[in-house]
């Protein structure tokens, strides 16, 4: 079940348009960084950074429906998301935990995403949005450290696709009239 989770979450990230955002890799560890320019402003950025139920691709959930994720967007709150059940008792699932928030500002979760939760690591993602031209520009790092069995230089790229297609969600949501 494992392999075919990493399987299915890489082959999703390889109909992403490559970006060369891995910044470092050892054999403790990677990092990303990847930036956009969105045309919104920063409070209504931050506003959908906190709802990724909105952004997200639900391709990389574990239910299948991004409608299932939230954040509690305050320090210690969840980005958790709810495994519906067809009887019985929901399940449930920490992604992350918020770790530093500052509205319009940045978003900082630790968080082992995806197929690195069940390795022996630790990650820090981190949204920064600084004002740029006629909107912001939003800066996403991950760093991650620990135990990988695979390797950190095998999974880094694969991990930065896969983010860097949730920022180009992010910016949609963003940049999409309002309703």
């Amino acid at each position: 079940m494992r392999m075919a989770k990493l399987l299915a979450w890489a082959g999703a990230a390889m109909a992403v348009p490559a970006h060369c955002a891995v910044t470092a890799t050892s054999d403790i560890g990677f990092a990303t960084q990847s930036s956009m320019e969105i045309a919104a402003d920063a409070q209504t950025v931050h506003g959908l950074l906190v709802k990724p139920e909105r952004w997200w691709n639900g391709a990389h959930t574990y239910s299948g429906d991004a409608a299932n994720l939230r954040i509690d967007a305050r320090a210690g709150g969840c980005f958790c998301e709810t495994i519906p059940a067809p009887a019985g008792q929901a399940g449930s699932i920490e992604h992350g935990r918020v770790i530093a928030i500052m509205p319009g500002k940045q978003l900082r979760l630790s968080a082992a995403l995806g197929p690195l939760q069940s390795e022996g690591v630790i990650g820090t993602l981190d949204f920064v949005i600084m004002p740029s031209g006629k909107g912001v520009r939003v800066t996403m790092t991950y760093v991650v450290g620990g135990y990988l069995r695979s390797g950190p230089a095998r999974m880094a790229p694969l991990v930065d696709q896969v983010l860097s297609e949730q920022l180009q969600g992010l910016k949609r949501a963003s940049e999409a009239p309002a309703l």
